[in-house]
């Protein structure tokens, strides 16, 4: 089996995308695995802190690992959006194959320290493991909005600069990065989220010289998706539709079954409505 990093290169190379999904519980990591060896495509598993906070650092590596190991495939761990080195440590000693450090709110100089200090941590610990960092503010949770999340950086003016990427990278080493191009985290209900540009992420990968993330993914129309992809971006996150898709799952089987209380019987419905959004978004981010 290759290495997350090699598969992320092979998906820049053949200009398609990972697809990160998070997870808060079995039911969700058993739709995502499904879904992906369903269609035969490498996936990743996320854990927010709140979310790891809930299922634990050691105990989500172990159930990713235990997956990878029995079956041969390749699913791997990050732990999405951590903002501190302590709980970075955490997720090293836990075993991730990757490390998100978000510090997108800092100014540029003291996002280039705190996260150059991660870097130099988790190398020392063990150099196979990712680092990957945000640069500009995406907003902070993955939820149903009515309004674009205060400090989201939106205004074209305001995107992460190539220049700005381009030192960034340089002075931090890190392996991959995450910037803002118009992208937010979570989703409007009855409308599309922001447009993405994606001209900006071409500039953005060319003066970089590392894969770029796209966080934010849900909520955002298709055709951005696949101009995305097409400009240089190689993983692509959701969380806030497949909580939605497990909500609406749950409460359709609760309408169905209103005196069942044994949780195996009720969450294959939550599984399922789950694994519907997933392998949408898997084939259209493979799509060639």
């Amino acid at each position: 089996m290759n290495t997350l990093k090699q598969y992320i290169q092979a998906a820049g190379e053949n200009k398609v995308a990972i697809g990160h999904f998070n997870i808060s519980d079995l039911a969700g990591l058993r739709a995502i695995f499904e879904a992906a060896r369903e269609l035969n495509l490498p996936v990743m598993i996320g854990t927010s802190e709140g979310e790891a906070g809930f299922v634990g650092y050691k105990q989500a590596a172990a159930l990713v690992r235990s997956l990878r190991e029995q079956y041969d495939y390749p699913i791997f761990i990050n732990a999405d959006h951590t903002k501190s080195l302590e709980k970075i440590k955490e997720a090293v000693e836990a075993g991730y194959d990757e490390v998100l450090f978000d510090a997108g709110r800092l100014l540029l100089e003291e996002n280039i320290v705190k996260t150059k200090e991660v870097v130099e941590y988790v190398k020392s610990v063990n150099p196979n493991i990712l680092v990957e960092a945000e640069l500009g503010y995406l907003g902070s949770s993955s939820n149903i909005l009515t309004e674009i999340p205060e400090g989201a950086t939106i205004k074209k003016e305001d995107l992460t600069k190539p220049e700005e990427a381009k030192r960034f990278v340089q002075e931090t080493e890190i392996d991959l990065l995450a910037p803002a191009v118009g992208n937010i985290h979570g989703m409007f209900k009855n409308m599309p989220n922001p447009r993405i540009d994606t001209e900006r992420i071409k500039e953005l990968r060319q003066a970089a010289g590392v894969p770029l993330v796209l966080h934010g993914g849900s909520g955002i129309v298709d055709s951005d998706f696949v101009s995305a992809i097409e400009s240089g971006i190689s993983i692509i996150h959701i969380n806030t539709e497949i909580r939605f898709a497990w909500r609406k799952g749950l409460n359709e089987a609760f309408a169905e079954k209103p005196e069942e209380i044994v949780p195996y019987k009720l969450l294959p419905y939550a599984i399922d409505e789950m694994k519907k959004v997933i392998s949408s978004r898997l084939k259209l981010f493979n799509k060639k």
